[in-house]
């Protein structure tokens, strides 16, 4: 496959970047290629029974820099990666470039005003269908997929103790306040940059599209945005080990598995 996609390094933009805004909605900042929860996200992935396969397609809808579509590509057929916002294309061609992967390409294409006329055996969207400007816009992604192909997906969690994607609070400039997403639905998307999920709204969402949901699963907080430290590497030994939780709280996303019928 090429070079580990965790060893390649791009510039780090700030977690909430004001370039990310597109009239006044946040398009969401993609996770860095060594961040742990691509990882996580990826190991939940390959753990599908006959998910990954060299005579399959995937499509990986909000795709970023790519640092998901890279990590599979020696295990799919073709990858195509599609995002919304052109601004990702240099950070995804220049790992592209860098590594000799040739089996993956990038796609400016906005799902909810647009259409694509390929389908694919296999789907992922890590953290996208938040900043939809409506959920049920997710049945462009059920388009997207072949009659009987498998998606993986992954939403925020509510549950989760901290608002993960920020919010414009007044008076409160840091955007990362505690137990704001446990607010009613409500008030927190009046404030919040992107909406949140539990595993039952998430499996309205899909199954509204048109998808059988297999599984819901909690993805145990990576703890990406601490500084490296002991404390930090203590605490993912200790208490948020483990690539899923039983525990809602510990969780900072709900990873989900469904099927086109």
């Amino acid at each position: 496959m090429g070079q580990d996609p965790s060893t390649f390094q791009v510039d780090k933009t700030p977690r909430i970047d004001k370039t990310l805004f597109q009239e006044g909605h946040f398009l969401g900042r993609p996770a860095d290629f060594d961040d742990l929860i691509v990882q996580r996200r990826l190991q939940l992935t390959e753990a599908i029974p006959n998910f990954t396969g060299k005579d399959l397609t995937l499509v990986d809808v909000g795709c970023g820099n790519g640092a998901s579509a890279f990590f599979l590509a020696d295990k799919f057929q073709y990858v195509l990666g599609i995002d919304v916002w052109e601004g990702h294309r240099s950070s995804f061609d220049a790992y592209k470039a860098h590594s000799g992967i040739h089996n993956v390409d990038f796609l400016k294409l906005d799902l909810e005003s647009e259409s694509h006329p390929t389908q694919y055996d296999r789907l992922i969207s890590f953290e996208v269908i938040e900043h939809l400007n409506d959920d049920r816009n997710v049945t462009s992604f059920f388009n997207l997929v072949k009659p009987g192909g498998q998606i993986a997906i992954s939403v925020p969690n509510k549950w989760w103790i901290f608002e993960t994607h920020g919010a414009n609070l007044p008076l409160l400039p840091w955007n990362r306040v505690p137990f704001f997403s446990w607010l009613p639905t409500f008030i927190h998307e009046r404030f919040a940059n992107a909406r949140i999920y539990t595993p039952a709204r998430i499996r309205r969402v899909l199954e509204h599209a048109g998808f059988e949901v297999i599984s819901v699963q909690n993805i145990t907080a990576p703890l990406d945005v601490l500084k490296p430290s002991g404390f930090k590497r203590w605490l993912q030994a200790n208490i948020f080990r483990g690539n899923t939780t039983k525990i809602p709280f510990k969780a900072t996303a709900l990873f989900v598995h469904a099927v086109r019928r």
